[in-house]
């Protein structure tokens, strides 16, 4: 249950935004990081002195004065090169706690007691915060030595990442802080104990984001609520809580939270077995919008390299999707019979119309020649290895020189095996040394990219011998047209895996690091031989280093293609999984096939199974439409359970007089006036940069997207534009269409276009009862 903006705070059962609140909340958390920098600048101060007075103890010029000299500028050195490394976005977390059952600290200067003390609840179900932890990428004191951040490593930040609604412990607020360099830029709260008023320096606890709307649940008036509440807490903390020694599948309309689980899940995870998934935890998230927001709730996970969180046309390195293809492109790219054309045009690249027709060499005196028939045979012999394209080089070389071998008659110059063997070895040397046969290899060898293959296939003769019987006609030129586009599509990412796999790549020299400027101090090489590397250099070196992990998340799994699991599962061959996702919202037509190609990558491990079942994103007035539309796309399927009602039921629109941009962006404008917080504007996805164009100048509360650009996203209020051509935009556009029906907490309008046959109240025909 996330989105792209989530800062303005609402009230769910009110309908009313408190933005003041919020404002107030990131002031708050704004003073705290104003501290906590100017604490840090007094550190690097000290760290300065120090190198200052290590530097004048050199001149005493015992010995003992310089070895202590050395030391203390290395120690100095290392702190202050650390200090200033983690000096950006260095606050991201904070957990309000309650009074603990003994009062013993810990070295950080916290708290160690872990569970409440008795009474810290008093009977009316209320409680006073006792202690308020800050948690960043290094601990911080204060000249009192009391601690201002938590080091997210040590057991007093164990919490923020273990506590859950169902086993809280102390915590009964936690807040993620989104800040850039030293300024705060919002706040997400969740609550691990929605049915307590917490109360901290005498004022009602705060809660902002979606912790705002459990707390309205929990304390709603009757048991009702109540009872909703533990339910959706008990069925999300099973699945954070599941064993991770096999495929954990977890399912549940919109609304349910899957994405908030599997996020929560990774943080679990890793802090109750960081020694197991040191080997690193994948998140495959489908859209960039998406990636944002989930680097927002848990961003300490980066660290040190141990979770990468990628969209999924960003999981090869070096090459970022920014395009979608048509759906009839993307099928035809997504499906697993692109395999067979893959492999056909990695062969196929070799024969370039440039490619060299002849060989000729000197040896034993005598000019040898290989022709073009002969050439072509030596090719396809070496082909039929197993091994990559690029890996069969050295065995079409070796081929060659055998032809070449043979055609000069030394095999028969010997009959001593010894004498024959260094014959031909000398003969190898002289031929492999001449600079026509290294001109020759390289030309008609050439080491093979993915890029390069996928230029060659946007050649629509070249790509119609390869992939004549694979695919037909139409998708054999949309193929080839899109790949002749500047910038790759979603689906041309799982291609250019797929394609290096296909072709291998030969191993590279390694480079070495740069050395930093204190190596070259007097006294220090032999302690500092290289500077310490950050702990975000180190995530960005173990990121481009690493091409398995120990866990995958996947989110969204309705919507990954056979070609893209084939993708996600290289990087999990060995790893436990856990797949999230909703039938219901597939955007894949052939969800047979890609069932197959997702069993493929996970292999044979056990698979565990969980069902989320309540929707507390819409309100039921929203969810109730988009039943309607489920009706028709999965007959029989069950929706899940809407908890709240606002009484404000869809607003259906028509054309009338004007133009169907002058409709949208004057419902687009009157949403703005309804809610503070932020308004989607959803239509079929060959209307996007339309659609950007309509609502420009509106501000930035306003975002036109594509409707598959909408999926694991939330807005306030949603305006889905022509139900009817997101519905025809695809085989799967029914289910789409529910993916856009319910993106928004509060209010919903849908304009009918001209395809849309609205009755005489501007329902559109797809959504009538």
């Amino acid at each position: 249950m996330v989105g792209p903006v989530k800062d303005p705070v609402q009230d769910p059962v009110q309908g009313s935004v408190r933005d003041s609140v919020r404002d107030q909340e990131i002031g708050v958390e704004q003073e705290h990081l104003d501290r906590v920098y100017r604490r840090l600048e007094e550190k690097i101060h000290e760290a300065e002195f120090l190198m200052n007075d290590a530097a004048q103890r050199g001149q005493v010029g015992t010995p003992g004065a310089l070895a202590e000299r050395d030391a203390q500028v290395f120690r100095a050195g290392i702190h202050l090169n650390r200090l200033n490394n983690e000096f950006e976005d260095f606050l991201f977390g904070r957990i309000d706690l309650l009074l603990g059952k003994d009062g013993k600290k810990g070295p950080d200067g916290a708290y160690t007691a872990v569970e409440p003390a008795d009474g810290a609840v008093r009977d009316d179900q209320t409680a006073d915060i006792a202690e308020t932890l800050h948690i960043g990428r290094i601990g911080v004191l204060d000249s009192e030595y009391a601690p201002l951040v938590i080091d997210w490593r040590a057991p007093a930040a164990a919490p923020f990442y273990r506590s859950t609604p169902v086993d809280p412990g102390r915590v009964v607020r936690r807040r993620v802080i989104r800040s850039k360099g030293r300024r705060v830029l919002g706040v997400e709260d969740d609550l691990m104990r929605p049915q307590l008023k917490a109360f901290l320096d005498g004022a009602e606890l705060p809660v902002i984001g979606d912790g705002a709307l459990m707390a309205a649940l929990g304390q709603a008036r009757g048991h009702t609520m109540r009872d909703i509440v533990a339910s959706i807490q008990a069925e999300q903390d099973l699945v954070i809580r599941a064993p991770a020694g096999s495929v954990t599948y977890v399912e549940g309309g919109p609304g349910t939270g899957k994405t908030a689980v599997a996020l929560h899940r990774a943080a679990y995870l890793l802090y109750q077995d960081r020694r197991r998934y040191a080997g690193g935890i994948l998140i495959v998230s489908p859209t960039p919008l998406l990636v944002a927001y989930t680097e927002g709730v848990l961003p300490s996970l980066g660290e040190e390299g141990q979770v990468a969180i990628r969209a999924i046309g960003s999981l090869v390195d070096g090459v970022t999707a920014t395009l979608y293809d048509t759906p009839a492109t993307a099928r035809a790219k997504g499906s697993s019979r692109m395999l067979k054309v893959l492999r056909k045009a990695a062969r196929g690249a070799l024969e370039r119309g440039d490619a060299p027709a002849r060989l000729r060499v000197v040896a034993f005196g005598r000019r040898l020649e290989l022709e073009a028939a002969e050439l072509d045979r030596v090719r396809q012999s070496a082909l039929s290895g197993t091994a990559p394209v690029n890996l069969l080089r050295p065995r079409a070389r070796k081929l060659l020189l055998d032809a070449l071998w043979e055609q000069s008659g030394g095999g028969s110059r010997h009959t001593d095996p010894e004498l024959a063997a260094e014959l031909r070895s000398s003969f190898d040397e002289d031929v492999t040394g001449e600079d026509s046969f290294i001109a020759f290899l390289d030309a008609w060898w050439p080491e093979l990219t993915p890029v390069g293959v996928l230029t060659a296939m946007s050649d629509e003769r070249r790509l119609g011998r390869w992939a004549r019987r694979i695919l037909n006609p139409g998708e054999i030129r949309r193929v080839a047209r899109s790949l002749r586009r500047d910038g790759r599509s979603v689906h041309d990412i799982a291609l250019l895996d797929e394609l290096e796999a296909i072709l291998g790549v030969p191993a590279r020299p390694r480079r070495r690091r740069d050395l930093d400027p204190l190596d070259q101090l007097t006294g220090l090489d032999e302690l500092m031989p290289v500077r310490e590397e950050s702990q975000r250099e180190r995530a960005e070196r173990l990121a481009q280093e690493r091409t398995e992990y120990a866990h995958v998340i996947v989110d969204e799994a309705q919507d990954v293609t056979p070609m893209q699991w084939r993708m996600i599962g290289r990087r999990g061959r060995h790893a436990t999984w856990t797949v999230v996702g909703d039938p219901a919202q597939s955007s894949w037509s052939d969800v047979d096939e890609a069932a197959e190609a997702r069993d493929e990558a996970l292999g044979s491990r056990p698979r565990r199974r969980f069902q989320l079942t309540v929707n507390y994103r819409n309100p039921s007035e929203i969810a109730e439409l988009a039943a309607r539309v489920l009706a028709l796309a999965m007959p029989g399927a069950a929706s899940p359970r809407a908890v709240r009602s606002t009484g404000v039921r869809p607003r259906f629109t028509g054309l009338g007089d004007t133009t169907l941009a002058e409709t949208v962006r004057a419902e687009a404008a009157r949403l703005l006036g309804q809610v503070d917080g932020t308004v989607g504007v959803v239509v079929a996805m060959n209307r996007r940069e339309e659609a950007a164009r309509w609502v420009a100048g509106l501000g930035d509360r306003v975002v036109a997207l594509g409707s598959l650009e909408a999926k694991g996203l939330e807005y306030d209020a949603t305006v889905v534009v022509s139900p009817a051509e997101i519905a025809d935009e695809s085989p799967a556009g029914l289910r789409v269409l529910y993916v856009a029906l319910t993106r928004a907490t509060q209010q919903l309008t849908i304009v009918s276009g001209e395809r849309d046959d609205p009755d005489a109240d501007g329902v559109p025909d797809l959504l009538r009862d």
